[in-house]
């Protein structure tokens, strides 16, 4: 039994968890599981903690990356017979949803199926105490009501790699109080037909387009997509004679599903016939994950088991038609080889990781597939497009179909330009070490992997004002991975300029120093120093720093888009100060300071006295501040996101702070 001390200062966010009287108190987290043996079928055994049904159970051990989705996943059919690993080390924090809660379309909303298809979960944290707006039930209770074993205390991190060096292994969870049961491959038999639908049913009624989407274990959420863009949906099983259903559709979608797709030999058989109809009679074909590699065996191609499969929410794949490469979500462990298709068949899609096929298509018949998820649950959305293009060709007339891949939006001209960057040699780096005895490093992993991303392009790097106990410097271990020269010197104009007149860099990064490496660069962008000189601002233009860096410029900025944000006003003395924080309706206001170090000069002003004492030491580091309406005790969530300049975009991360707004110092 673990027992945690929670002190007074988190009473409040207990009480709402406990529905506790408000005092101090022992939360006892019910950590009581049964021990139990992961065992490998090449004689690794791991000891771990039972979380769910106290049942032994044997399966293939996988891995899949991503910080969420257990509940998608664990829903998908295509982990039938699996035991799957999820190698982020929290797992169960946010609990599961209401499997009762239905969607618009009858079905169980936050889920790919009616029910878990996995073997068993391995985890290497598992957080008995969970919290989310949505959850209804824990992590391991869902699981147990689905007769599902879990198991944590395992050393995923260890596991993956082993199964990265050595391929996919069978596994079993034995209780210690269990007998150890037969292993048992799940590929060995056609778990299709175990996953697929038994008689066909309608989603979507009345739609305009219809489409037969053939159930090999299909996620509820490409039904979801197909439906909300405009298809009558009829799901029909896998061995479903779908030739005969021809003159009602106008395409054909397959689904995705679970092990060797050689098993599918009825269904293998019905696309063979249609890839052989001709004219009028040719229906519009979209396959996803097993999907592609069913199109594929009829099409006369081979399949081949991968070592360990792509499973997981990041995977790099590029669309060899328009050379745009997207991040996608996939589960499966097994390809399409290239080298066999047919000469009137091509590569779609390929991985940009292992060179692996993600895709088909044909020539000149509006067939094609995806071996990843563009349906996404979990993972990104970014391929969702390929329902249209699906779509739009089924809606064409009779023997007009054709396939039509949009290329990503393309750079603007002059950014494009801009972005030249084959003519840069050698970069400069600003570094974010500290200034004055005693101050901390900060960025310095970020500007670590700007050095590394810099010497992979075969750019020479120059780096000043390190972090001299970082990575950045090292001189053991890959030494294309540090910086060719460092000079330890301040990051202000006058050092940064002789710095450019010694090295003569053609570029220079400013934005892995953090705020003082941002102020000195809008100074020296102002003065005509990097113009001057001919050096190019790589990453963020110095206009866009000023644009956020200036709170007057970015709230209208904010304002352009009509994104909603606090009644503010921009000022530059004390005296201003007072009358803007009466024109936005009173005390208490928040006074925010432009280009200022790690928020100095913000925060909450009570009274007028208290602004004008705020405002006062603020104006003294600052030229401009933001006087708001204030926020106090406001929920505060945090995305992070990163965009390029081809609008491409990626959330880091978001996290919801525990404080309300008023009392972190970055409020």
């Amino acid at each position: 039994m673990f027992r945690l001390n929670f002190t007074k200062t988190c009473r409040s966010a207990l009480q709402k968890r406990t529905r506790a009287a408000p005092q101090c108190r022992w939360i006892s987290l019910a950590a009581d599981g049964k021990n139990c043996t992961l065992e490998l079928e090449d004689g690794t055994k791991l000891r771990g903690i039972s979380f769910g049904a106290e049942t032994s159970i044997s399966g293939e051990l996988v891995f899949s990356t991503g910080m969420v989705g257990y509940t998608e996943a664990l829903t998908d059919p295509s982990y039938k017979g699996q035991l799957l690993m999820l190698t982020y080390p929290m797992v169960g924090n946010y609990g599961v949803p209401n499997p009762k809660n239905m969607d618009n379309f009858g079905l169980p909303a936050g889920f790919e199926s009616d029910r878990i298809h996995a073997s068993a979960l391995v985890v290497q944290d598992y957080s008995y105490v969970y919290s989310h707006w949505n959850a209804h039930s824990s992590l391991g209770d869902w699981l147990k009501e689905n007769n599902v074993p879990g198991i944590h205390g395992i050393d995923t991190r260890m596991l993956t790699k082993r199964i990265r060096d050595k391929g996919s292994v069978l596994g079993k969870i034995v209780l210690d109080t269990h007998e150890t049961p037969e292993t048992k491959d799940p590929a060995a038999t056609n778990i299709v037909a175990e996953v697929s639908c038994k008689e066909p049913r309608i989603f979507g009624e009345g739609n305009p387009v219809k489409v037969i989407a053939v159930d090999c274990g299909i996620k509820y959420n490409i039904i979801r997509q197909l439906v909300n863009k405009g298809a009558e949906v009829k799901v029909v099983p896998f061995d479903y004679p779908i030739k005969n259903d021809l003159e009602w559709a106008d395409g054909i979608f397959l689904s995705n599903g679970p092990g060797d797709p050689t098993m599918c030999k009825e269904t293998i058989q019905n696309l063979k016939e249609l890839l052989e109809l001709e004219g009028d009679a040719v229906k519009p074909i979209f396959g996803i994950c097993l999907g592609n590699q069913l199109l594929g065996l009829a099409a006369g191609a081979k399949a081949a088991k991968l070592p360990y499969g792509n499973r997981g929410q990041n995977q790099p794949v590029r669309n060899n038609l328009t050379d745009d490469v997207y991040i996608t979500p996939q589960n499966h462990g097994y390809m399409i080889e290239d080298s066999t298709l047919p000469s009137e068949w091509t590569t779609l899609f390929s991985n940009e990781n292992d060179g692996s096929n993600e895709g088909i298509m044909h020539k000149t018949k509006p067939f094609f597939t995806a071996q990843f998820h563009p349906e996404a649950c979990g993972g990104p959305t970014d391929t969702e497009f390929l329902f249209d293009v699906f779509l739009e060709a089924a809606r064409a007339k009779k023997g007009e179909a054709k396939l039509n891949f949009p290329p990503r939006q393309g750079l603007r001209k002059d950014v494009a330009e801009k972005l030249d960057h084959k003519s840069i040699k050698k970069v400069l780096v600003l570094g974010s070490g500290g200034l004055s005895i005693g101050q901390a490093g900060e960025f310095d992993y970020s500007g670590a992997q700007a050095i590394k991303a810099l010497k992979e392009e075969g750019k020479q790097v120059i780096l000043m004002n390190p972090n001299i106990a970082s990575v950045q410097t090292n001189t053991g271990g890959d030494a294309t991975q540090s910086a060719d020269q460092v000079f330890f010197l301040p990051v202000n104009p006058d050092f940064v300029e002789e710095v450019i007149k010694r090295e003569k860099p053609d570029g220079i990064l400013v934005s892995m120093g953090g705020q003082t490496a941002l102020n000195c660069a809008v100074e020296m962008y102002r003065k005509g120093i990097f113009e001057k000189y001919g050096v190019t601002v790589l990453g963020t233009p110095i206009d866009v720093v000023i644009a956020t860096e200036d709170r007057e410029l970015f709230a209208n900025k904010l304002n352009e888009i009509d994104e909603k944000m606090a009644v503010s006003i921009a000022v530059e003395t004390v005296e201003d100060s007072v009358k803007a924080a009466n024109e936005i309706g009173g005390f208490p206001v928040m006074i925010r300071s432009a280009f200022a170090l790690g928020g100095l000069g913000s925060g909450i002003c009570k009274d007028e006295a208290h602004l004008r004492s705020m405002a006062a030491k603020a104006l003294s580091v600052a030229p401009q501040i933001l006087v708001e309406r204030s926020m106090l005790g406001w929920k505060e969530v945090e995305y992070e996101v990163v965009r390029d300049a081809a609008d491409n975009c990626i959330t880091v991360c978001n996290m919801e702070n525990f404080d309300p707004m008023g009392v972190h110092t970055g409020d």
